[in-house]
């Protein structure tokens, strides 16, 4: 894949119209890979003009803040404000809810102000504008439910961007008991993912996997790389991987895409 870096782009003297911030997640998890991969497709396919810090990008921070190191955060915020100010960035689009609640958030008290937008809600503007068309193709008639991401649900209200995007599919949206403002946490955002449980009766995950498996999906949408892990591992503890497929919203978006 041709994706072109802001240095390269600057050396030209051109600004392209959003950078793109792939995440941690995004860059170095073979599964989240795919889910970059996608949403670059589309980009690519949309006529969007783009462009990636890579090696020059470096952790938001997220995780530091979240562990209760904001010494650590706040070094690793400075550094890409350097960045992203040296290049004079004003828009941000990302893939993680973590990123981009960090930069949105968090970063304008450290000196950087940029508008931040969250992959879902970037999509749901480029089939308002008619720049992507949805067919839906594979997921016509299959039953999808819908796993909110903290980070970009309750902490930051955007419940309906991926909703409206799986309706474009022609699919049917079916909701599990906790959704929207009452959703239940995949564990991830607890930090789940990088640790053993404490003790207890249930991982947060399988109870999160066991709601939306209640809904009897095809599908269970993420928009959030954390979660996709999280409820991946949920459905194969159930041994549902032959029958229930978890895919972040860009992936949906790509193999649907009519342009």
């Amino acid at each position: 894949m041709n994706i072109p870096t802001m240095a390269s782009l600057f050396a030209e003297g051109k600004q392209p119209e959003v950078l793109f911030w792939v995440g941690c997640a995004g860059s170095f998890d073979d599964r989240a890979k795919k889910i970059t991969k996608a949403f670059v497709k589309i980009l690519d396919k949309a006529g969007i003009s783009f462009a990636v810090l890579g090696t020059e990008e470096s952790c938001t921070g997220d995780p530091a803040k979240r562990a209760g190191n904001e010494f650590l955060f706040q070094m690793q915020a400075m550094t890409n404000i350097e960045v992203l100010n040296g290049y004079e960035v004003k828009k941000i689009v990302t893939t993680c809810p973590h990123c981009f609640n960090t930069l949105k958030n968090e970063y304008p008290q450290l000196g950087g102000d940029y508008e931040v937008v969250h992959h879902t809600q970037f999509l749901q503007q480029l089939l308002k504008e008619g720049r992507i068309r949805l067919q839906g193709g594979s997921y016509k008639g299959k039953r999808v439910t819908y796993h909110d991401p903290c980070y970009l649900g309750r902490a930051n209200g955007i419940f309906e961007a991926p909703r409206k995007l799986i309706a474009k599919l022609d699919a049917e949206l079916v909701e599990m008991k906790n959704c929207r403002k009452n959703g239940l946490c995949c564990g991830a955002g607890g930090a789940q993912m990088f640790k053993e449980p404490e003790k207890g009766n249930k991982d947060v995950n399988i109870e999160r996997t066991e709601q939306a498996l209640e809904t009897q999906p095809d599908i269970i949408a993420a928009a959030c790389p954390f979660c996709n892990t999280m409820m991946t591992d949920g459905v194969k503890n159930k041994e549902k991987e032959a029958s229930v497929k978890v895919l972040d919203i860009a992936e949906l978006i790509a193999d649907a895409e009519d342009l």
